[in-house]
């Protein structure tokens, strides 16, 4: 991996950004429309691609995993109900038709769980004499080319640095590894995983998989508290919030991808396949409202080993999978970006960044577990006591400059977001304070609150334009602010937040996209809108009274999403070309949100 930035040139696609992720909480795949793997990294999600075609250009010849019907003319692709199971059905015109079943084993097993670095495939026949080929291409190093090493009758193993992966088949193995056209006259199976013997048979062991993690997925579905309104959309961007946490540590990644540019050669390519506080806040927000509170029991485990290994000192906005500090940002030549809009970025100078919102976040995440009787683990006095020095942190730095929540790399100041979230951070410590107790540190930090609040109401209200600043300094708009509401740090019928909306639509309303901010960043002006910034607005039109707009508005930002049923960051508000990282956790907590607040009530069927 290089530390220098490439060049990159050729022409630029069209297409839109058709994928499907297939995932276990540990590894994950994306899988485009014609039914190839064209992203996947072992051994974990922020690890080294094995299929990276995705990112590889225009025309990439590896780095991807292809199960291809000779002369295919239609191609249909559908999730299995409740799952991150994925059918493609590809067809001719001479009636030949096959059936490929992507999945990655995850189920219960031994008294733990089973989710191990592999993919599964089933490929079978569905009529006439099909043709088939197989092409598994894989890459190491990021973009170098790891050719197959046939290693017997039923295996091929592809080296990387991270680990070796083998590839255990009922397929001809050499039919497979010189990529030759064969017919299909029975199911064949296919398992990618560690560079190990497959004990036992292997069709029925990858069918038995494919059985179980079906039913793991469709029990974990039914759990979920979710509305009556927009119920297919609710359960994909909830199994697939899902598929972003990594289980086995509880860290929530902001997306499964790096480098999908925001907008067209706009550079800004980033890495989000890491943990980021604020972020993780906003995903377990939205799943504990669906009552997935696993997944919140998961992140608190991971949180609370940041909070100590920080010692009571500075906390940064993101980390690694494992909880990693280091996140050095380099670039992989060897690969020339998502349809040849370099660079691809590794890694996220981010980590080094002050933002102060996130102290907020750790408290607003942490809070639940001192009320909630559900959870295994109740939070007690110690956990406060450890929370309390989040809170000295939030309250030292409340009036202090930093990046900001859109990590502005070459400037800082005083963000009303920031300052509104170590006020959270307050607030909600006296609220715990109270239950446990503790009621001369209630106290405290109740009168450290409003004197938070004091500052805020004085340093970002703008009299001359009627409305709050995004910066203490400034006069500036930004979206981030209608978040006062969910806050609760303004009521709905509040004069400053009723004048502030009507600015930041006069300003950043884009027809029905909303931008983040229409002032020049880093890298100019801001071209694409920012798709949680629109369920923000949907949000405050429907709580100050506007919610036939807001219900409209959500049906359009519905119908945007891709055939898999998702949305990345970024959209552009003039063509509805989706940009950015994919899936974005951002966008999918927007989705289920807005569900929730618009639909009717289960009681309007009863």
């Amino acid at each position: 991996m290089s530390t220098a930035p490439i060049a990159t040139t050729g022409p630029i696609a069209t297409t839109g950004m058709e994928l499907w992720p297939i995932g276990n909480c540990h590894v994950s795949a994306l899988v485009d429309e014609s039914g190839r793997f064209v992203w996947a990294c072992v051994p974990r999600v922020d690890g080294d691609p094995l299929f990276s075609a995705l990112v590889g250009g225009e025309t990439p010849e590896n780095g991807f995993w292809d199960i291809a019907l000779d002369g295919v003319v239609r191609t249909q692709q559908r999730y299995l109900r409740n799952t991150p199971i994925l059918v493609t059905r590809h067809e001719d015109d001479h009636g030949n038709a096959i059936e490929v079943t992507d999945f990655c084993p995850f189920y219960g097993h031994s008294g733990r769980t089973f989710r191990p670095v592999a993919f599964g495939r089933i490929v079978r026949p569905v009529s006439g004499s099909p043709r088939i080929t197989v092409r598994l291409r894989a890459t190491r190093d990021w973009g170098t080319p790891s050719p197959g090493v046939v290693g017997g009758t039923s295996h091929i193993r592809y080296p990387g640095p991270a680990m070796t992966m083998r590839l255990t088949t009922t397929a001809p193995v050499g039919m497979v590894a010189e990529e030759r056209t064969f017919r299909l006259e029975r199911p064949l199976h296919f398992y990618l995983g560690p560079d190990e013997s497959f004990s036992g048979n292997i069709a029925r062991t990858v069918d038995d998989m494919l059985e179980r993690t079906c039913v793991e997925w469709r029990g974990w579905v039914r759990g979920l508290a979710i509305p009556l309104e927009w119920q297919d959309a609710v359960i994909r961007s909830a199994i697939t919030l899902r598929l972003c946490q990594h289980a086995e540590t509880g860290a929530i990644v902001a997306a499964l991808t790096t480098s999908i540019p925001e907008h067209a050669g706009s550079e800004r390519n980033w890495d989000y396949r890491y943990c980021w506080i604020r972020d993780a806040y906003y995903t377990v927000q939205a799943l504990n409202r669906l009552g997935a509170l696993d997944v919140l029991e998961g992140y608190l485990t991971y949180l609370r080993n940041i909070v100590d290994g920080a010692k009571g000192g500075h906390i940064q906005p993101l980390y690694g999978v494992l909880g990693e500090a280091l996140l050095e940002e380099g670039f992989a030549p060897d690969l020339p970006g998502y349809r040849g809009m370099g660079p691809v970025r590794v890694g996220n100078q981010a980590y080094e960044q002050i933002q102060h919102d996130a102290y907020g976040q750790i408290v607003l995440s942490s809070a639940q577990a001192f009320f909630d009787q559900r959870l295994f683990r109740l939070a007690g006095h110690e956990d406060f006591e450890a929370l309390e020095r989040v809170g000295e942190r939030a309250w030292l730095s409340h009036d202090q400059a930093d990046a900001g929540l859109w990590e502005l790399r070459t400037r800082q100041s005083v963000h009303t977001y920031s300052s509104a979230m170590c006020w959270a951070a307050c607030d909600r410590l006296g609220n715990i304070a109270a239950t446990l107790g503790l009621m001369d540190r209630a106290a405290l930090w109740n009168d450290r609150a409003g004197t938070i609040r004091a500052t805020i109401e004085t340093s970002a209200w703008r009299e001359e334009t009627q409305r709050l600043s995004a910066t203490f300094s400034g006069d500036d708009l930004d979206a981030s602010v209608l978040q006062l509401l969910d806050l609760r740090f303004l009521a709905p019928d509040d004069p400053r937040f009723l004048s502030t909306l009507s600015a930041i639509e006069e300003g950043l309303r884009r027809g029905s996209h909303m931008l983040r901010y229409a002032t020049e960043d880093d890298f100019g002006l801001p071209q694409t809108a920012f798709n949680v910034c629109t369920f923000w607005l949907i949000e405050a039109l429907h709580l100050t009274g506007r919610s036939d707009e807001a219900r409209a508005l959500f049906e359009e930002m519905l119908m945007r999403r891709t055939r898999s049923g998702l949305l990345s960051e970024d959209i552009d508000p003039v063509t509805g070309e989706l940009w950015g990282n994919f899936p974005q956790t951002y966008s999918l907590v927007g989705i289920i949100n807005c569900a929730g607040l618009l639909s009717r009530p289960w009681t309007s069927v009863r």
